[in-house]
């Protein structure tokens, strides 16, 4: 890029990140929304994910830090809150483990952070080391795959309840509210990278956020595919089926 794109190319640009590179093109994704996975495979799926889910709030506190007015703390703080929680009411990351819990995975082992894939556990720590040490426009534009979210949440939803015997409405609570919030998160986070991006390098940067954004969710799929699916070689210290069972 030499030049800079003028609001609505900009943004068409990164929406088409999102239409070429979301993780919703996966195969570990398609097959899990088509039913074609088998119960430890979801396992294994719910098990990875806490680590991202339970990172989520950590990779926020480091955005909330670095903003200078309490506007936008109090904008980004809201984040954290719905994913840790308060003390009447359940956050997502208290969701995530209803969900390993409906699955059949023993809460205790799920939040011991055993079993996770080193690749999960690589792809999720690059994403938290991304957004302490790039700049703050660039870390905030690494949040924008939630521009995509909403209409593949329903999806996953739909497709799950229908597909999978063991999965009733309340294991997939954590995903209940997520299509709104990530409206106004992805709204949020969009004008903030739309207005602050103000030359071609630095909107180039956002690109480039958002693509390695892409990259951290494709990533963990790879790991699940290549260790539960195809060819289905799980690495030494990672879960392996029938571990980790609730009682």
């Amino acid at each position: 890029m030499t030049a800079m794109m003028g609001r609505d190319d900009f943004v068409a640009a990164l929406r088409q990140i999102g239409a070429e590179r979301y993780h919703h093109l996966h195969p570990f994704q398609k097959r899990l929304e088509s039913g074609q996975l088998t119960r430890e495979q979801v396992q294994a799926w719910a098990l990875n994910r806490y680590y991202y889910q339970s990172m989520i709030p950590v990779k926020d506190s480091l955005i909330l830090a670095r903003l200078t007015t309490s506007e936008l703390r109090r904008e980004w703080r809201q984040r954290i809150i719905d994913h840790d929680g308060t003390d009447t009411e359940r956050g997502g990351i208290e969701k995530w483990i209803a969900l390993t819990d409906g699955v059949g995975l023993d809460r205790a082992y799920v939040e011991s952070g055993e079993g996770i894939l080193p690749a999960t556990r690589f792809a999720v720590d690059a994403y938290v080391h991304f957004v302490h040490e790039r700049s703050l426009l660039e870390a905030i534009a690494s949040s924008l795959t939630e521009l995509f979210s909403p209409q593949v949440i329903g999806t996953r939803v739909r497709g799950m309840l229908e597909h999978y015997d063991f999965i009733a409405p309340e294991t997939l609570a954590y995903f209940d509210k997520r299509p709104v919030q990530a409206k106004r998160d992805s709204d949020f986070a969009l004008d903030y990278c739309v207005t602050h991006a103000r030359r071609a390098e630095e909107q180039k940067a956002v690109l480039n956020a958002l693509r390695f954004k892409c990259q951290v969710l494709w990533a963990q799929l790879d790991a699940l595919w290549y260790s539960y699916v195809e060819p289905a070689m799980v690495p030494p210290d990672a879960w392996r089926p029938g571990e980790g069972l609730a009682a």
